[in-house]
């Protein structure tokens, strides 16, 4: 299973936010640096806003949400790449993790102690971006060091990669995070191979104050880190407050759905971080439903039919015949199953359709 790690300093609201979104106390969250030492890992479910109206339509009761992963990392610290802090453990847990979901502290808390001092989102955002890039100089520079003992056999492949790797030094070095270089596909594949810290896709949480929420798109601190991450790392902002989603933990759905209103916020931030850690990782959706249930399937963006099939049981994918398929939104919209195929929005797909997120499907198969 894909895993998303939250990074950032100590005493940003990591552990406190990993808590919220496995609903739970596991995570030691106290105010003191590394109070996080070995990585926590949890499954989560993926918010699924759509399981309730299909279940309506199929006359059942028993919905499956889809599940990923988060791993809380402990805190990063200014020369990590060094050894500082928890140095090379910290980074050996960020490559072990296929995004990374950097919390950032906008808030003031003087009860709470920042270890640079004072406040300053975009500045902790560099200390921890620095840091990484140092990590992945390192790894290149070794790299490009064994090429060059093999490039006298004149390995065409070997040749290309240190090109890449002289271009990716070149980019790092500039400051800017692997991710944001552009690359054609065969250099992707090769920096894959790479395994760069940078490399992976990024999401910002900007934590803010629970009474910060409502005007959170006007918020100076949050709006510095949301123009930041754009320009910089090509990526999205979700603001949350990791203290209140922990705190609504301990309420019913129902109550903490009510207390967000009273904030003026609609949805839990929580929410919106899960699903857009999920998307962050490449991973989309599809349902199915029988007499019994509804459930939502994970897989990756660009999956064939066959290759959903076998997120099932992999006998579906080896005797896969066809799919039947029919859109979320159309199925929803006609009400019914029997309307749907009346009006010919119900599709018999073969084995090389790329499977839409929120597509309805029926696998026929033989084995």
């Amino acid at each position: 299973m894909l895993k998303a790690g939250i990074v950032g300093l100590p005493n940003v609201g990591k552990s406190t936010l990993f808590n919220a979104i496995i609903r739970s106390h596991k995570a030691e969250a106290s105010n003191y640096p590394f109070c996080t030492i070995e990585p926590n890992l949890g499954s989560v479910t993926v918010p699924e806003p759509r399981l309730a109206p299909l279940a309506k339509i199929a006359k059942v009761s028993q919905l499956i949400p889809t599940t990923i992963e988060f791993v809380d990392i402990a805190g990063l610290v200014k020369g990590a790449s060094k050894g500082e802090g928890l140095g090379n453990k910290f980074l050996s847990h960020i490559r072990e993790v296929d995004a990374l979901i950097q919390v950032v502290r906008c808030f003031e808390d003087g009860n709470i102690h920042h270890v640079a001092g004072d406040l300053d989102p975009v500045r902790d955002i560099e200390i921890v971006l620095t840091e990484l890039i140092l990590a992945d100089l390192e790894s290149v520079h070794k790299k490009l060091e064994k090429d060059a003992k093999e490039v006298k056999h004149g390995d065409k492949t070997v040749l290309a990669e240190i090109e890449l790797l002289k271009k990716l030094q070149e980019h790092l070095n500039r400051g800017k995070p692997a991710n944001t270089l552009t690359l054609h596909p065969e250099e992707k594949a090769m920096v894959k191979g790479l395994f760069l810290l940078t490399s992976k896709p990024t999401l910002f949480a900007a934590n803010v104050k629970d009474t910060d929420l409502a005007g959170a798109d006007t918020h100076p601190l949050v709006t510095r880190v949301r123009e930041y991450a754009r320009t910089h790392h090509d990526c999205e902002t979700v603001v949350i407050s990791a203290q209140l989603e922990s705190d609504l933990i301990d309420l019913s759905p129902e109550e903490a759905k009510e207390y967000l209103q009273e904030l003026g916020v609609s949805e839990s931030g929580v929410d919106l971080l899960i699903r857009g850690a999920y998307h962050l990782l490449g991973l989309r959706t599809f349902l199915t439903f029988n007499e019994k249930e509804v459930r939502a399937w994970t897989i990756h963006a660009g999956d064939t039919a066959p290759k959903a099939a076998g997120a099932i049981h992999t006998d579906f994918e080896r005797g896969f015949i066809k799919a039947e398929t029919v859109s979320f939104d159309d199925l929803v919209k006609c009400g019914t199953v029997h309307h749907a195929r009346e009006k010919g929005l119900y599709r018999m797909e073969g084995k090389d359709y790329v499977v839409r997120d929120g597509d309805v499907i029926h696998f026929k198969f033989n084995v």
